[in-house]
C-alpha cells in the first residue's frame, strides 16, 4: 500500500474527531543561557513536535528510553510546565473543545479536576508528615469540599476502591509498602472523579508481583469508572498488557504510533525493533539470544541533535538520505504511523511467541 504524505504538522491521528485529548505539534524547549548577561545560546529540545490523540476510554502507552521526553510530555499535558509551542486540545463533558495551552492558572483549575496524575515514586510523591486522610482529602479541600463526616466517608470509599482498609486513613505513609503507597497515590488521583489519568511510570518502582496487582487495579478502575489513561513507561512487557495503542518516542519526537498488537508484531521503525528485541519471552524454548539488538553509540543530545533522522547514527539500516533529511511521521498502513524513510522496504522483527499480545 502506498504511504500517505501526512506530516507531523498535519497529523495527530485518525482519532482526532472523537478524541478526549489531542496533542498537536507539542514543544518544550528549555533555554541554555551563558555568560554574565545570561544570554540564550541554545535550547534543550525535550519535546519537539509531538502529535497524538487519546480516545475516551482507551489507554495510550508512551514509551522510549530514559530522557526521550515522555515525562515532560505528561507534565505539559498537566500544565505542570508551560509548553513553548503547540496545542493541547481537551474535549469537555459538554462536547466543547478547549486549548489548555491558552488558559491561565486560574482557568486551569476546573480542568485539573478532570486530568490527574499518578507519579512514579510512591515514596517521594507522598508527604511523610501527612496521614492518608490528609493526603487523599487534600485535593478535595483545595477544590472547595468541606471537611467533616462526609469527607471521611469519601476518603474511606476511595481507600476501599483501591484495596485498602478505611481504618488506615489515620496512619502515615512510612507504615506502608511501596505497592500500598502507590494505591494511596491512585486514590488521591481518583478523589476528584477525573476523566483522564496520566500514569507516569506508575509501576516501574515496584516489585514484579506487586506490579501485576497495580496493573490489574488500574484496569479494573478503568472498566468501573470509564477512565482514560496516558500510560508512560519504558518497560514494553508491561505496556503490551494494558495499552490499546502505543506511541514510541526518541529524543523528543514521536517515531512510531500504532495499535499495540500491530506494533509488537509488525514494527515499522528500526528503533521500535530494537526496543522490542529486549522484551523478555516467558517460554525458554522460544528464546534466542542472537535476536537481541544492541544499539551502538549513545542517545542523541537533545541540545545538539544530529541532522536528518535523529536515530541515524545508531541505526543499522541508515543510508545517506537519513543523515540529510528528517523523515516525517506518516501513515504507512491504516492506523500505523512511522517516521522512517524506508518503512515500506525494511523487514523488521517484532515479538512473537507466548506472552505476546494476541
Amino acid at each position: 500500500m502506498a504511504a500517505s504524505t501526512v506530516t507531523r504538522e498535519q497529523q495527530p491521528t485518525q482519532l482526532a474527531e472523537t478524541a478526549l485529548l489531542e496533542v498537536e505539534n507539542l514543544q518544550m524547549h528549555y533555554p541554555i543561557v551563558r555568560g554574565f548577561l545570561r544570554r540564550q545560546v541554545g535550547a534543550v529540545k525535550a519535546v519537539d513536535g509531538v502529535n497524538f490523540a487519546i480516545q475516551s476510554g482507551e489507554t495510550l502507552g508512551l514509551v522510549g528510553e530514559s530522557g526521550c521526553g515522555k515525562t515532560t510530555t505528561g507534565r505539559c499535558i498537566m500544565r505542570a510546565v508551560d509548553p513553548t509551542g503547540g496545542h493541547i486540545r481537551y474535549r469537555r463533558t459538554d462536547g466543547q473543545v478547549v486549548d489548555l495551552t491558552t488558559l491561565s492558572n486560574r482557568e486551569l483549575k476546573a480542568y485539573r479536576r478532570e486530568i490527574r496524575m499518578i507519579f512514579q515514586d510512591p515514596y517521594s510523591s507522598l508527604n511523610p508528615r501527612m496521614t492518608l486522610y490528609q493526603i487523599i482529602s487534600d485535593p478535595l479541600k483545595v477544590n472547595g469540599e468541606k471537611a467533616g463526616r462526609e469527607m471521611e466517608d469519601r476518603v474511606a470509599a476511595l481507600l476501599r476502591r483501591v484495596g485498602l482498609r478505611p481504618e488506615y486513613m489515620r496512619r502515615y505513609p512510612h507504615a506502608f509498602s511501596g505497592g500500598e503507597r502507590q494505591r494511596v497515590s491512585i486514590a488521591r488521583a481518583l478523589a476528584l472523579n477525573p476523566r483522564l489519568v496520566v500514569a507516569d511510570e506508575a509501576v516501574s518502582a515496584l516489585d514484579v508481583s506487586v506490579r501485576a496487582q497495580i496493573l490489574n487495579l488500574l484496569e479494573d478502575l478503568q472498566a468501573e469508572l470509564g477512565l482514560t489513561y496516558l500510560f508512560i513507561a519504558h518497560d514494553l512487557s508491561v505496556v503490551e498488557h494494558i495499552c490499546d495503542r502505543v506511541a514510541v518516542m526518541y529524543v523528543g519526537k514521536l517515531v512510531e504510533l500504532a495499535e499495540t498488537e500491530e506494533l509488537y508484531r509488525n514494527p515499522l521503525h528500526p528503533y521500535t525493533e530494537a526496543l522490542l528485541s529486549a522484551v523478555p519471552i516467558a517460554d525458554p524454548r522460544l528464546r534466542d539470544k542472537s535476536r537481541r539488538i544492541h544499539l551502538e553509540g549513545e542517545v542523541a543530545d537533545p541540545s545538539n541533535p544530529p541532522s536528518g533522522c535523529y536515530f541515524h547514527p545508531r541505526c543499522r539500516y541508515a543510508q545517506e538520505r537519513c543523515s540529510q533529511e528528517e523523515p516525517p511521521l506518516r501513515e504507512i498502513v491504516p492506523g500505523h504511523f512511522a517516521a522512517c524513510h524506508f518503512s515500506e522496504e525494511l523487514k523488521l522483527r517484532g515479538v512473537v511467541g507466548e506472552g505476546v499480545v494476541g
